[in-house]
């Protein structure tokens, strides 16, 4: 079969670190054959979520925007991945909006009681988060990390099958190209959730 992946670029700044990092695991999946979609939030709109909780009636968000198409396409990828930069300790703008809006599975998986994904890929599906951060500290990431899961599981993926990249010490454009690991980093990353996806998803999990 053939694999689906599709790879969120989240900065409000284009092909700055973040960015960088994602073309790399990008790059690595299709020298494996692997056809990516990538998406670039800065070219689509999502507006913040109003928190009217109109989604636990309707089974959909009131507001029509580029979510309409993007949503459909999240729950239809093998494997989602999102990048986003740390931005005062957490989450850019761009990316807090659209795990935001992500509201609406989490209406219909919890309060509504519907499925996210067809039963049959329940558990199948793999994420990945990519992130950078100018600071160095050691827990400039841990705000990041909790929304991000919520993201993945309102979706139905667990937490075993969410990967992260986090690469902190990397602020001005270009930084990431001069750090000594993120290259081969993102290579094995890429290979490795290549060959996990065939042998769950050719294999019959």
């Amino acid at each position: 079969m053939a694999l689906h992946v599709l790879a969120i670029a989240g900065s409000p700044r284009r092909h700055g670190n973040s960015e960088t990092l994602l073309d790399r695991v990008i790059a690595a999946i299709q020298e494996e054959g692997v056809e990516v979609e990538k998406i670039a939030l800065t070219d689509v709109t999502v507006n913040p979520c109003k928190g009217c909780n109109a989604c636990e009636r309707l089974n959909k968000c009131v507001q029509r925007d580029d979510l309409d198409w993007l949503g459909p396409k999240i729950l239809d990828a093998d494997c989602v991945i999102l990048s986003s930069p740390i931005y005062c300790m957490g989450i850019c703008a761009p990316v807090k909006a659209l795990i935001d809006r992500a509201q609406v599975f989490r209406s219909r998986k919890y309060v509504l009681k519907l499925p996210v994904v067809p039963p049959e890929r329940k558990g199948k599906r793999f994420g990945v988060f990519l992130s950078t951060a100018g600071q160095k500290w050691d827990h400039v990431f841990d705000a990041a990390i909790p929304s991000v899961k919520c993201f993945y599981h309102v979706m139905e993926i667990r937490d075993a099958d969410i990967a992260f990249l986090m690469i902190n010490g990397v602020d001005l454009r270009g930084e990431l190209e001069k750090h000594p690991t993120a290259s081969a980093d993102a290579l094995a990353l890429g290979k490795e959730l290549v060959k996990k996806m065939h042998e769950r998803f050719e294999d019959g999990y």
